[in-house]
């Protein structure tokens, strides 16, 4: 969503820190180019005057004109402005009662069900909640059917009725099952409309004041920019929200809702919503947010994700098998999915600091790595732990059936090969490892009479044919 925003930053930053020296018309150039890429940006006329001012009379002060690095510290304050304009730090939910209520509220199609589901599965692997999904959305006919499905693919219990309309009832009774159940959180899906009225208004009032919820989401689709600000202002008159989880900012909006919404309605962002998989939603931190749009990266979200994926003791089997050179395609294939379950390896890059520079020229497919799986999905279980049973006959089944060429096969498992004889020899290197953490001094270790450096070059041509 921030990629043309920051874009723009990073061409304004490089201006600002090829410079010796700052003087004041530069920084008021510079302040004059930050205003136009937030209003392209679509952020607010008023959030974007009152942010370029604020820094605009720092980046004037002693302390950056003076500086020995004026440029770089330029840049800082308006990383540090930027995560005051976008809360300055995560908030979390309030899980004090027990159960916890949670309404989620919004427009229709801002992904309200979808959204309940991502939140409860969070909760749950998380923080380690037991949640009750409700559906109290009444209007909407295949809404109660949206909720038990999304129950029974995440195992998690659901409360519906169908005997009634009267929403006050339904929620009262879901109340009643998660004090039953002993459920930590109860996640109330609401009714939405195409747009804010009175009736919408009261029917929610009327839920809030049966059950006194601890929380009021608002979930607003990003893709709306200024408009989901706008809906913002008038849910949160109306009810007092006390969050906001923004949907649909893996698409190709513009970004002005995220960066406007905070300042606008004084309500903190409290969850993201980063694609359509159950697995795409994340707490939202204001400075790892402004680092990425600064082009800083975000590293700390990248260890998170891969603490998600990757357990102490898996990594541990996976060194040993390293070592034994017994790691087999049953093992690639499970870190391939893990890299999917990531976000893919473009996502991942994104939250690599710098590498802006050089990721637009890589040429990285990621509906490959679906062919790759798809390949090994099509042998069997004794070809998966040894390639080496795939004569041609056995190749030609694999390709026929995973719907590619022969030749993809056989460079897949050539490649694979390549990988798990390097893997050997550093494995090799990883038992030879002296107890402070230190490889030994030696020469690289050889494969088939060659080193590794020629081996991934020729990984590499391959690659580009």
């Amino acid at each position: 969503m921030f990629e043309k925003l920051t874009d723009r930053f990073h061409d304004i930053f490089r201006n600002l820190t090829g410079r010796g020296a700052l003087s004041e018309a530069n920084i008021e150039e510079a302040m004059r180019e930050v205003r136009r890429a937030l209003l392209e940006a679509d952020v607010n006329y008023k959030v974007a005057k009152e942010f370029v001012e604020s820094v605009r009379q720092e980046c004037l002060g002693e302390k950056v004109l003076r500086s020995i690095t004026p440029g770089q510290q330029a840049v800082k304050v308006v990383n540090d402005h930027l995560t005051a304009l976008l809360g300055g730090a995560n908030e979390p939910l309030n899980l004090a009662a027990k159960p916890a209520i949670f309404i989620l509220i919004g427009l229709q199609g801002s992904g309200k069900t979808t959204t309940a589901g991502k939140l409860a599965r969070l909760l749950r692997g998380r923080d380690k909640k037991d949640v009750l999904l409700a559906a109290c959305d009444l209007k909407r006919p295949a809404a109660i059917d949206q909720i038990e499905v999304l129950g029974r693919e995440l195992d998690i219990p659901t409360y519906a009725r169908r005997d009634t309309q009267d929403v006050v009832e339904v929620v009262r009774g879901a109340r009643a099952e998660a004090s039953r159940l002993n459920s930590d959180v109860l996640i109330l899906d609401t009714a939405g409309r195409l747009q804010i009225d009175t009736d919408l208004v009261q029917e929610l009032v009327r839920v809030k004041d049966a059950v006194q919820p601890q929380e009021i989401l608002l979930v607003a689709d990003a893709a709306l920019g200024q408009e989901a600000v706008s809906v913002a202002e008038h849910f949160n008159q109306a009810l007092g929200i006390t969050g906001i989880i923004l949907t649909k900012l893996d698409g190709d909006a513009r970004g002005g809702a995220a960066l406007s919404i905070r300042h606008v309605t004084g309500r903190p962002i409290k969850f993201i919503g980063t694609g359509e998989r159950m697995a795409d939603l994340e707490a939202f931190h204001p400075e790892r947010m402004a680092s990425r749009i600064l082009g800083m990266g975000d590293i700390v979200s990248l260890v998170e994700k891969a603490a998600e994926q990757f357990e102490e003791a898996e990594s541990r089997e996976l060194e040993e098998k390293m070592r034994k050179n017994s790691f087999d395609l049953n093992d690639f294939l499970s870190q391939l999915r893990k890299i999917k379950n990531m976000g893919g390896i473009l996502a991942m890059l994104d939250l690599f600091p710098g590498t802006k520079k050089f990721k637009d020229g890589l040429n990285v497919d990621e509906n490959q790595l679906k062919h790759v799986e798809g390949i090994i999905c099509g042998m069997t279980a004794a070809e998966r732990r040894d390639p080496e049973l795939l004569n041609a006959n056995r190749t030609r089944r694999v390709a026929q059936g995973s719907g590619v060429p022969v030749q993809e096969v056989n460079d897949l498992v050539s490649r694979f090969r390549m990988m798990r004889e390097m893997m050997s020899g550093l494995g090799g290197q990883l038992g030879k490892m002296s107890p402070d953490g230190r490889l030994p001094a030696a020469p690289p270790p050889q494969i088939g009479g060659r080193h590794i450096n020629p081996i991934m070059m020729r990984m590499r041509h391959r690659g580009r044919r």
